[in-house]
């Protein structure tokens, strides 16, 4: 089984990236957050060094893009090609009001028909590149996913990622486990399955139950647990030394990154978010944490979660 890292806005840069692949590993895919690429394919320039070669020497990473231009996609397809990436992922699951509302990520699923005009578009322009879909059910319902199944199904997509919800269930509601059986049994793209994924248990039960899946993806339950991959994989949990390591690492490369402890802290704040329920007893430090401003405040706080027991597993992040 393959095991992926999802893309998460604001976190899983870079520096989130190298870090992770350099003490945890397991991964065997990280999925860029979403590229949004200007008239012809045009990445702007935090974009282009999100993906830079020498950004994520020896990292498997697919670079994802958000766009309903056919001419967008192709144009930026082919620069990635050119930077050495041979896998491009589309994004029609992301569920945020502002992007929805330009029909992009999942709000593209509520019009099936240019969607497939749009997909009928890149793969007839002869794209040196593999390109896999990242998907919700629909907008509102999910029985509006049959219809874009069998969209999906008229192309060669190297990959269907399903994460089973619809844009209005953002990510508060429950995963639709049902639907995702009733796609399991109804495609024959090579699937993925992605949503509320969070321990190692959690993994061997959905290889279990569908051992003709393709890979898992992990997002927010891996944010919480940085070794969960290796776990699922037979390697060992997390231990404090490098939970540690991780931390200072990526709060040592913001701050130099953004020239400002503050800026550092508050990007380390979305990390903490899910990575604090690895820990016993967080309620009172987790909330000194979320208030701290200043240096000192936060690695205060810092030092006192450190001192925590940790969990075998981590809590539900949500």
């Amino acid at each position: 089984m393959r095991y992926d890292l999802a893309p998460l806005e604001g976190i899983t840069g870079p520096l989130y990236r190298r870090t992770h692949h350099q003490i945890f590993g397991g991964v065997d895919r990280y999925y860029t957050p979403f590229l949004s690429p200007g008239e012809g394919g045009t990445l702007n320039k935090r974009e282009l060094r999100d993906i830079a070669p020498e950004e994520n020497q020896g990292l498997p990473l697919v670079p994802q893009l958000l766009t309903r231009r056919s001419g967008d996609f192709i144009g930026a397809a082919r620069r990635l090609w050119e930077l050495g990436y041979q896998h491009i992922n589309l994004n029609l699951g992301c569920p945020s009001g502002t992007v929805t509302a330009k029909g992009k990520g999942s709000g593209f699923l509520a019009h099936p028909q240019e969607l497939d005009h749009f997909l009928e578009e890149i793969f007839s322009a002869a794209l040196p590149v593999k390109i896999s879909v990242k998907s919700r059910l629909g907008m509102t319902s999910e029985e509006e996913f049959p219809p874009i199944l069998a969209i999906f199904e008229k192309y060669p997509l190297e990959e269907l990622i399903l994460h089973p919800r619809v844009r209005q269930d953002l990510y508060r509601k429950p995963v639709r486990p049902q639907a995702f059986r009733w796609a399991a049994e109804h495609t024959s793209l090579p699937l993925c399955y992605n949503g509320d994924l969070v321990t190692a248990a959690d993994c061997a039960r959905m290889e279990q139950e569908y051992p003709m899946l393709r890979g898992l993806m992990l997002g927010r339950g891996a944010i919480a647990d940085p070794a969960v991959f290796r776990k699922a994989k037979g390697g060992k949990a997390a231990q404090r030394e490098e939970l540690r390591l991780f931390h200072d690492t990526l709060y040592q490369g913001y701050c130099q990154a953004f020239q400002s402890p503050k800026n550092a802290i508050c990007r380390m704040k979305d990390v903490w978010r899910c990575m604090i329920f690895l820990f016993e007893d967080e309620q009172g430090l987790g909330k000194a944490l979320r208030k701290a401003t200043e240096p000192a405040d936060y690695q205060w706080a810092v030092e006192g979660i450190f001192r925590l027991p940790l969990r075998e597993d981590a809590k539900e992040p949500w």
